[in-house]
């Protein structure tokens, strides 16, 4: 079996000590066959440094060389190696450039010279359809038969100067049953069972869910269910209760499956269970495991007279691709008929693009194989009667804040919750009291490109693409409406995954969140080009017009002080510009994003247009930095991780990066001040959001003369905040969002004060669990000192005084930094006001406020707080691109 050469494989490797256990692999073959080896040894993790295969016939290549290409591997055509006898230099010279560690030749018709054989360090392995040393050479399943034996099977063996005399590594066989032929031999057990493994159900159920997964979709991992092989695909762990259903005995499994509406559950030998979505049978026909009881019950629709003209032109499409079927019948089989892997696809995407862009999945015709029952399939889903099954989500559901919360813990991709590849799962904390909510999927590389792969798909044939814009509108209203239905289950969630105080988390994260798909729902019909007036091509005329269009798929990595607003201010304006999207929420705070995602597909947001991928920025924020099919990228972060995305997205295909950094803004207060609304506002600018907010005053400049008694005041009001539980209405002040971020402005305050700043309250961890920082407050700041250069990113008041009536020497001081974020001055003198806010070097200028921010209004940073802009029109344009078309007339 395949799978046992890949442990082959693997071992060798391991023996070899190379870096990560892989192997460069050549692979020397054709078919079918060749293909399943090619696509499992790669899934496997190891690198095909070229693929040696046949030339073209009749124009068209064969499927390996299909397969190789698709994925950029390179492919050589070489009609022979050898003429008469002896090895053509040019060809040999090419193999060996590749420079392969071993060859893998799993069906090869050609004659490879010994110098190709023995030039890889591990030398070469050949699969043979036969049970050596019985029938060497050619035609061996033929000779199997022709001798009459009762076993016949296949071996993987060493390839030496005679081919198939090699050492032998591994035989698998199979009875001869009295009327099987060579194609019944072929195509029951010496191809299947070269790329296919059986399931050992008697094992524990993680193990059984890791061999599916394994085997998903290529080759194929199988059972025994009421006498017959199905293949089983689509498996995950199945965390919550077990939903009721029908008994199904399965041979070698520890107890009965339970055949659910969401589909097949498996349990293993520790009791745990998992669960199956897909079903296929020995005739390739494949079906959802939870119609198993059910799947011949459908009822056949009459056709009206255009679907009947669709039905003919489909049968003409069959009858091009099973050109040995003379008449294709209501009861031809598209599989049986000698329909193959790539047949699949051409079916598809014929249907596609003759039929009226009716989008089909190569799941779909496994799942309708006779003509008939394609044609069915095929008017339900024109007609939209074929409407998806409810979602299935494996929720963590905890009962908090007077309500049962449930929350999605699995990547989001193609419009359904599903493990990490490598099952991964890593915890997220309730900053509150430091214990574990529930573990999330941790990403891996392959995840995001799984993710990409269908926001790509839903980009260019999906329903989104395609949509009319205000139609586009309509979802993005609906899923405002959805998430203010369920805007107390997400400031929950938000709250204890983030730490926000329940109230602002309702208010701000939330609320605003959902004022900004609002916003963004009303401009998807309002974007637009121009005309534009050009220098005449006399004697003919010309129109020059300019398209705003989307990018494409794009990457939004968000970040952790404002997990779902944040979320909301990015993928908002994506959406809307016809944009499709992989969002990566911060590693410690998931939850409200996933929660997010469950609402996009209840809002009717096509599947593929939003993947919610989370685990790390190094692996899952690098690889969305390096993908070639991604367009954009939108970051939120600081400025050291925003300059190597920036330098990565060059790199790689010179995406368009729009950036919103770190900050260190200054809040400029006069004497001629309201000093009530200075004081309070002075507090929002620094404590809002525990000080986890990137526009948050770092640096408080206070003339000299209301200097103490500004501190004075401030000192008061501190001491009024109540810091405890954010869930607790009564809360002011909740904890910070995780342990790394808490020890960290601890060292801050430390800092400041070994530089010589006062600390007037605070400077500590509170006393109690969970990640708490006192409401801190630090005077006699110098500009030279570390506190008055470097953002806290917290609860930390730093103020400098200044002399009285220097203006401009307080606006040197603010603006001596290289970030640009946010400002602030409050003074009751409009002109002084004025004077101050053209002068400050900030993307944002409060006047007497703070933190105002609205949907409306464009945000973004100066300098090294970077550049793009989220909300209002300006953020359009970080997603649109400008396409100029001039027409002679």
């Amino acid at each position: 079996m395949l799978w046992t050469a890949n442990q082959i494989i693997r071992k060798l490797s391991t023996s070899s000590n190379y870096y990560q256990n892989k192997l460069k692999l050549a692979l020397i073959g054709q078919s079918l066959f060749g293909q399943e080896v090619y696509t499992n040894i790669r899934k496997q993790g190891h690198k095909v440094v070229g693929v040696f295969t046949v030339p073209d016939k009749d124009g068209k290549a064969d499927p390996l060389a299909v397969a190789a290409q698709k994925d950029g591997t390179p492919v050589f055509k070489f009609p022979r190696w050898r003429v008469k006898g002896k090895p053509i230099p040019e060809v040999v010279e090419a193999y060996k450039a590749v420079g392969a560690e071993l060859n893998v030749m799993p069906f090869c018709s050609q004659f490879i010279p010994m110098e190709v054989i023995d030039h890889p360090a591990y030398g070469s392995i050949i699969y043979h359809p036969s049970i050596l040393p019985l029938h060497r050479g050619a035609s061996a399943i033929n000779w199997t038969l022709i001798q009459g034996d009762k076993k016949a099977g296949f071996s993987i063996f060493w390839a030496d100067d005679g081919l198939d005399t090699g050492p032998i590594l591994l035989q698998r066989e199979c009875p001869v049953e009295p009327n099987d032929t060579v194609d019944s031999l072929y195509n029951r057990f010496l191809f299947p069972e070269g790329i296919k493994a059986m399931v050992n159900l008697a094992q524990p159920a993680e193990a059984i869910h890791n061999w599916i997964r394994g085997h998903d979709k290529v080759p194929g991992a199988w059972s025994v269910i009421d006498g017959q092989t199905v293949t089983l695909y689509g498996s995950s762990i199945l965390g919550g209760s077990v939903p009721a259903g029908q008994p199904l005995d399965i041979e070698g499994a520890s107890q009965p499956g339970i055949v659910t509406k969401n589909g097949l559950v498996l349990f293993g030998s520790d009791g745990k269970a998992l669960l199956v979505r897909n079903l296929q049978f020995e005739d390739g026909k494949m079906i959802p495991a939870s119609k198993y009881f059910s799947s011949g019950d459908t009822t056949s629709m009459e056709l009206t007279d255009d679907e009947k003209k669709m039905a003919e032109e489909i049968r003409s499409i069959w009858n091009g691709i099973l050109g040995n079927i003379a008449v294709i019948e209501e009861t031809t089989d598209f599989f049986k008929s000698g329909a193959a892997s790539m047949d699949v696809v051409r079916l598809v995407e014929e249907v596609k693009q003759k039929c009226g862009g009716v989008q089909l999945q190569n799941e779909d015709v496994y799942m309708a194989t006779t003509f008939q029952d394609f044609i069915q399939m095929f008017v339900r889903r024109l007609r939209g009667e074929d409407q998806e099954e409810e979602m299935v989500i494996d929720y963590v559901a905890k009962y908090v804040n007077n309500m049962t919360v449930k929350m999605p813990w699995q990547c989001f991709i193609n419009g359904k919750f599903e493990d990490a590849e490598d099952g991964k799962t890593a915890d997220t904390i309730n900053p509150a009291d430091g214990s574990v909510i529930c573990k999330v999927a941790y990403s891996s590389v392959g995840d995001v490109d799984r993710a990409v792969a269908a926001a790509k798909e839903a980009f260019e044939v999906g329903p989104w693409g395609r949509m009319n814009p205000r139609d586009r509108g309509s979802l993005l209203y609906k899923l405002a409406d959805l998430m203010e239905e369920n805007q107390e289950e997400l400031a929950t969630i938000e709250s204890m995954d983030s730490g926000a105080v329940y109230t602002l988390a309702l208010k701000t994260h939330v609320g605003m969140s959902i004022q900004t798909f609002r916003y963004f729902a009303g401009w998807c019909d309002k974007i637009q080009g121009k005309t534009i007036p050009i220098n005449q091509a006399r004697p003919n005329r010309n129109l020059t017009f300019t398209r705003k269009e989307p990018l494409g798929v794009c990457a939004i990595v968000i970040p952790w002080n404002y997990p779902l607003m944040m979320l909301a201010w990015k993928s908002a304006a994506c959406l809307a510009a016809g944009n499709t999207l992989v969002l990566k929420p911060a590693q410690v705070t998931p939850l409200s994003a996933l929660k997010f995602a469950e609402l996009t597909v209840k809002a009717g947001i096509p599947k593929g247009v939003i993947n919610i991928i989370p685990g790390s920025g190094g692996m899952v924020g690098q690889r969305m930095s390096d993908h070639p099919d991604i367009r954009k990228l939108g970051f939120t972060g600081s400025t050291p991780i925003g300059k190597q995305i920036m330098k990565s997205c060059a790199l790689s295909n010179l995406k368009k990066v729009s950036l919103e950094l770190g900050g260190k803004s200054p809040l400029i207060i006069f004497s001629d001040c309201d000093m009530d609304k200075a004081v309070r506002m002075g507090m929002s600018s620094v404590f809002f959001n525990k000080g986890e907010n990137c526009i948050a005053a770092g640096r408080l400049f206070v003339e000299e003369s209301i200097h103490d008694e500004y501190i004075r005041r401030v000192v008061e009001e501190i001491k009024k905040m109540n810091v405890g539980d954010p869930l607790d209405r009564a809360t002011d002040h909740g904890p910070q969002n995780h342990k790394a971020h808490m020890d960290k402005l601890v060292e801050y305050c430390e800092v400041g004060l070994k530089e010589g700043a006062t600390l007037v309250y605070g400077g500590k961890q509170v006393d109690r669990p969970g990640f708490f920082m006192e409401p801190t407050l630090f005077t006699d700041v110098e500009d030279h000192m570390f506190i008055a250069k470097e953002e806290s990113f917290g609860p930390i008041m730093v103020v400098s005084k200044f002399k009285d009536g220097d203006i401009d020497g307080v606006l040197q001081r603010a603006n001596d930094t290289e970030f640009g974020l946010a400002s602030g001055v409050f003074t009751r003198d409009i002109n002084k006001a004025m004077y101050v806010s053209e002068r400050l070097d900030a993307g944002t200028v409060f006047v007497n406020t703070y933190n105002k921010t609205d949907v409306a209004s464009p945000f973004g940073g100066f300098k090294q707080s970077g550049f793009g802009k989220d909300l209002g029109e300006d953020a359009l344009n970080e997603y649109l691109k400008t396409k100029a078309v001039t027409v002679e007339y």
